[in-house]
């Protein structure tokens, strides 16, 4: 068993922590990215250091309180209550690719070690399927025996799915992540792709975690596997819950997490009774910098359980910029208002 387990109390469910203790305890930094990914080139996040660990609240700019309400859960969960035992103590995870142009594809890998497993981002906006055919095409030319998976983020229409992922399946495709927006398209990709004998499977994403019934899109169909992240569903204890209703098999992925928050997505894919697939833990080799001088980054493509903890020196240095730690203080009070102040973790906010 891992040396952390003494920090994990799986059956203590304390009430949610005072405004003035997450305060006391916050830390925001932006951190630069190698690449632009999901439109940004830092990634900012308020850290907290919780009684019994670190935890990561960075829900992105445009989501709502309510919303940001989960993020804030979860990370109170790491720092307060501590993770569920594990099962097992070393993570297979898989490399991403962003949007970026073909001839970057090389060096982008090259970050990621050995890896038996890439995730590729496509439908991005201002792009083309030219565009994301030569991407997928020149990682199936670096690594010819990886599993490789796409991720549209809603970013097609029905019939343009059922198009792009016609044509990238030649290459021989593990799964097509979040192909379309929402549940109803999902079932229907899923369906013509059955049809036309294209074996493509379908992962659902944001379907899961941005629902406020994330077990709709198992009942309707809709999608083969799902795609769960702690953060956006509040917590991994949540998570478990949530993947154990859906009946369906797991990828356990990251929501551009620095390591604290890693260490919360391998905390929830160590605890999942099977891990059929590489699980999209490996994004802190995206940022230019991380928070610990010991960051959680793939090793032979895995990432053993472990700790980390914030270095001092590197908080100080990628603090942000005072208007922005402002902001996030702000919205951490706002946030924390939409939780009920008897709440329990085991309950998460809304």
């Amino acid at each position: 068993m891992p040396a952390d387990a003494a920090r994990q109390h799986p059956d203590s469910f304390p009430a949610l922590p005072s405004l003035e203790q997450l305060a006391a305890s916050a830390h925001v930094v932006s951190l630069p990215m190698r690449v632009k990914f999901r439109g940004i080139t830092r990634r900012e996040a308020l850290l907290l250091d919780g009684p019994l660990g670190w935890g990561e609240f960075c829900p992105f700019p445009e989501y709502d309180d309510a919303e940001a309400s989960r993020w804030l859960a979860s990370a109170i969960e790491a720092g307060w209550q501590g993770f569920p035992p594990p099962l097992r103590s070393v993570i297979p995870v898989n490399a991403t690719v962003p949007a970026v142009a073909a001839d970057r594809v090389p060096d982008v890998l090259a970050r990621f070690g050995r890896v038996d497993a890439v995730k590729i981002k496509v439908a991005e906006r201002g792009q083309t399927l030219d565009d994301d055919a030569a991407r997928v095409a020149a990682v199936r030319s670096a690594l010819p025996d990886a599993a490789i998976r796409v991720d549209a983020n809603g970013g097609w229409d029905v019939p343009g799915a059922v198009e792009a992922l016609t044509r990238l399946s030649a290459v021989g495709l593990e799964y097509a992540e979040q192909p379309v927006p929402d549940i109803e398209g999902l079932a229907e990709v899923r369906r013509r792709l059955r049809a036309a004998g294209i074996p493509v499977l379908i992962a659902a994403d944001e379907s899961v975690r941005k629902e406020s019934d994330p077990l709709r899109v198992a009942r309707a169909g809709a999608a083969d596997l799902i795609v769960v992240k702690v953060a956006p569903l509040g917590g991994v204890r949540r998570a478990l819950d949530i993947v154990a209703q859906a009946g369906l098999p797991a990828v356990v992925s990251s929501a551009l997490d620095t390591s604290v928050g890693i260490r919360a997505g391998l905390a929830l894919a160590a605890a999942l009774p099977e891990l059929p697939y590489a699980c999209g833990l490996g994004t802190v080799s995206l940022f230019e910098q991380d928070i610990t001088l010991d960051p959680l980054v793939a090793d032979d493509g895995a990432i053993r359980l472990r700790n980390v903890a914030a270095d001092a020196g590197l908080l100080e240095r990628y603090a942000a910029s005072p208007d922005r730690r402002d902001w996030w203080l702000d919205r951490l009070r706002r946030v924390h208002a939409a939780c009920s102040p008897d709440l329990h973790l085991s309950d998460n906010c809304r």
